[in-house]
């Protein structure tokens, strides 16, 4: 008999969680005008607003923090990482930052100007606000497939060459760069294949355009380009890391998704250009260049989460309970995002409230029901998170509106995900009865998702 799937750790420290009762939270969501961001952790029973610093770091990342190098300028812990950077990704210039959107925020000041536009796959609110905040154009190119959320496809995050094409052709004096996200998060967390960053790398060279990758979690696509890509199983995930980047002239990183940190992020790059364009915005934003947004003991824990993460069994632990929880939900017939992504389930909101319309966001909608059932707290990406078109000012409604469920690395058991699938089952099972949705009575002009205010619709 074979043996069952286990996880390549065990647990050494554990953290107490509360359930509540309904009655309590049907007050604090009214209390946080029924957007989920705006409730209190102790108020949240399984938090899946996100997998970003939210992860469990190792005994081996606590240690390294222990012996982080606090000096103001060339602390060894700099080096550290950016000697583990350089191995996994081939770049030479390495700018730390806080987080993934200060990467953005130091890059985008030296590259992006007024009018320019960005082809990519499905830009995530960070970069798409930080690329419109400037008054420029995010272009989606995802292919086509990935608004099928019922299409079983291995690479749904794919950039559309043909799409990116014709970007370049109409527009190429207004690219500065095409930027690639794996894996592509806004898709429901659909990886790219390498075949495809190929095909990109192709078309950027012929239309003589720099390629950005946007690289939260770039080893879990590596894991998808070892399972499902032909001629890939018998390569490491270190191996394929370094192909991919090898198609990239930088990257963006938020750490606090695969480094597996609660903190940090950086910008690497192998074009020195873009090294001596950003550093002087690191100094102004962030701090001095050999610290960045970081301590040095959250740079010592970067660099071993970075080590760690890019090992098979590691990423196999993580992906097989996003797994788990898919399948649950398949028993359930819920309709999700097929198939699952590596950090999260992405629901099908528009196929499971189907009496509430569009303008009365289904997605946020149906995050709001599963609090009330269980305490689950979810993130809708979707119709909100999408902004206002920029010229109209219109919602834009024409892509995916779906509730992420994002699973933290290494926190919760497969017990959560039974209790999670059910709370869910029951809300699909009622949700003939929920007929409508809830309207925005204040919203801020860019990234409104985090501090929106909603009421219940008429």
């Amino acid at each position: 008999m074979e043996l069952p799937f286990a996880e390549s750790w065990k647990i050494k420290m554990v953290e107490p969680i509360r359930k509540s009762t309904r009655q309590e939270r049907e007050v604090w969501i009214k209390e946080a005008c029924y957007n989920l961001f705006q409730l209190p952790a102790e108020q949240v029973y399984i938090d899946l607003i996100t997998d970003s610093g939210t992860g469990a770091m190792s005994d081996r990342q606590w240690a390294a923090m222990m012996m982080g190098d606090e000096s103001y300028a060339g602390a060894s812990s700099f080096f550290n990482l950016k000697k583990m950077i350089s191995s996994l990704t081939g770049f030479d210039y390495i700018i730390p930052t806080h987080q993934g959107r200060a990467a953005e925020n130091v890059l985008f000041s030296y590259l992006i100007k007024e009018g320019d536009i960005i082809p990519g796959n499905s830009h995530f609110d960070t970069t798409k606000g930080h690329i419109e905040g400037r008054r420029a154009f995010a272009l989606d190119c995802t292919v086509d497939e990935a608004k099928d959320t019922q299409l079983e496809l291995p690479f749904k995050g794919n950039v559309s060459i043909p799409k990116l094409e014709k970007a370049l052709e109409e527009h190429h004096e207004r690219v500065p760069f095409i930027i690639v996200t794996i894996t592509n998060n806004t898709a429901g967390g659909q990886p790219v294949s390498l075949q495809n960053l190929k095909e990109v790398r192709e078309v950027a060279n012929r239309y003589k355009k720099p390629v950005l990758f946007d690289s939260a979690r770039f080893a879990e696509n590596a894991y998808f380009i070892k399972t499902r890509e032909t001629g890939y199983a018998d390569k490491s995930i270190k191996e394929i890391t370094r192909e991919m980047f090898s198609y990239a002239d930088g990257m963006t990183m938020s750490a606090k998704k695969d480094g597996i940190v609660n903190m940090g992020g950086f910008i690497a790059t192998r074009l020195e250009e873009w090294y001596e364009g950003a550093k002087g915005f690191c100094i102004q934003y962030e701090g001095y260049l050999t610290y960045g947004g970081m301590n040095g003991r959250d740079m010592n824990a970067l660099a071993v989460g970075l080590d760690e993460n890019t090992e098979f069994d590691n990423l196999e632990t993580r992906i097989k309970q996003v797994q788990y929880l898919a399948e649950q939900l398949d028993a359930f017939n819920i309709p999700y995002q097929r198939p699952a992504g590596g950090h999260a389930i992405f629901v099908d909101a528009l196929k499971i409230l189907t009496n509430v319309p569009k303008e009365e966001f289904p997605a946020q909608t149906l995050a709001i029901e599963l609090y009330l059932e269980a305490g689950i707290r979810g993130c809708e990406i979707g119709y909100i998170l999408a902004d206002r078109d920029p010229t109209t000012h219109e919602n834009r409604f024409g892509g995916l509106d779906l509730l992420r469920l994002a699973i933290p690395r290494r926190v919760y058991t497969n017990n959560h995900m039974d209790v999670i699938a059910v709370a869910l089952k029951n809300v699909y099972d009622r949700r003939e009865n929920i007929q409508r949705g809830v309207k925005i009575t204040w919203e801020a002009p860019l990234m409104r998702h985090f501090t929106v205010k909603l009421e219940p619709a008429k």
